[in-house]
Order: structure tokens, then C-alpha cells, then sequence
């Protein structure tokens, strides 16, 4: 049975996107960049709502080869294309770079791809999570905290029907005051 992760930057005030869809406020250090990265190496099969596929299906296919890519931004977008990834949209045509489309319930195949053999699946995008948080899908949140107050936008959690009770399995600090929380569900 596979693990299903739930990790994204989120403000000190949990949001994970400022009003607008800004994101300007989350640039990671260099140190935090190498920690996603190698996130993205160990990533089994990744899940994507359709609007952080766009944002990152509109960078990194070919982010290594713009003038003065760093040789972490090489070896992120190399390890971004090369994961298996599932975007759930219900608007979108079409997909690439080892990506499969899934338009039908998503709650029901991530279901189905939990219980598969396989690496850890990590989730992304607000609405998708949220519906997998719902569900009582998810195994692991972890949560990079910014020192920074946005005062609005796109919540990190959803409301919930019922409590969902973690253990706290890690705590670390990056550069800039930036602070990792990564905890289990208690089952």
C-alpha cells in the first residue's frame, strides 16, 4: 500500500498561495531548494490538481536549459519530468512529460492508487488535497512554513467533518527562518 503525502510552503498564517495567486513571498533558500528536490527524486508518482499542474507544467519541462540555470534547477527539472504524475482535471486536454489525465473521480482513484504496490504518491494543489483530506486520505502532511503573514488566499487545510489526530515525526529549520513540521495521521 502506497503512502500519500500531503507537502507544500505555506505562510505562517497557512496559506499556501497570497490573494492572487501570488507566490512571491515563498522563494525557497537554496538549502530548502536541494530538501524539494530530493523530495522530488524519492517521489514515487505524484498527483496534481489542474492549477499547480499549469504553474508547474509551464516552468520546469524546460527550465534546464534557460541562460543561467542553476545546477540545482537542472537536476530539479530533469527529476520533474522524469517522475510519474497524474493530473485530475476536468478541464484540461491534454498532458505531457510522463504524465497521465484523470477526469473522472478523484477520490476514488487515488483510492485505487493507494492500495497499488509502489514508491510514496505525493499530492499537490488545494482543491485535490482537500478532497483527499476529506476522505481521510491522507498519510503524512508536512508543512514549510514561512515567516511571513499574507492575509488571505488559498488555506493549506479544508474544513473538515471530523478531527484527523497526527504525530509529530520531524522538525527542522532552513535558512531564513523557514521551518519544516512533517506529521503522520493516526490511524
Amino acid at each position: 500500500m502506497r503512502k500519500l503525502i500531503f507537502g507544500m510552503n505555506l505562510s505562517l498564517d497557512g496559506y499556501i498561495a497570497a490573494p492572487g495567486d501570488d507566490l512571491g513571498w515563498s522563494v525557497p533558500s537554496d538549502e530548502l531548494f536541494r530538501w524539494w528536490s530530493d523530495r522530488v527524486g524519492a517521489t514515487g508518482l505524484a498527483l496534481y490538481g489542474r492549477k499547480l499542474w499549469e504553474t508547474m507544467s509551464s516552468h520546469w519541462p524546460t527550465a534546464d536549459q534557460q541562460p543561467g540555470a542553476t545546477p540545482a534547477e537542472i537536476e530539479y527539472a530533469r527529476r520533474w519530468r522524469d517522475m510519474p504524475k497524474v493530473v485530475f482535471s476536468s478541464t484540461t486536454s491534454t498532458v505531457d512529460w510522463n504524465t497521465r489525465l484523470v477526469t473522472g473521480d478523484a477520490v476514488a482513484e487515488i483510492t485505487r492508487l493507494k492500495a497499488e504496490d509502489g514508491g510514496p504518491m505525493d499530492i499537490g494543489g488545494a482543491t485535490l488535497a482537500a478532497a483527499a483530506m476529506r476522505a481521510g486520505l491522507i498519510d503524512e502532511y508536512v508543512l514549510v512554513t514561512h515567516p511571513v503573514l499574507v492575509g488571505g488566499g488559498t488555506p493549506f487545510f479544508t474544513a473538515l467533518d471530523s478531527w484527523v489526530n497526527l504525530n509529530l515525526v520531524e522538525t527542522r529549520t532552513f535558512p531564513g527562518g523557514v521551518v519544516l513540521t512533517r506529521y503522520e495521521t493516526r490511524r
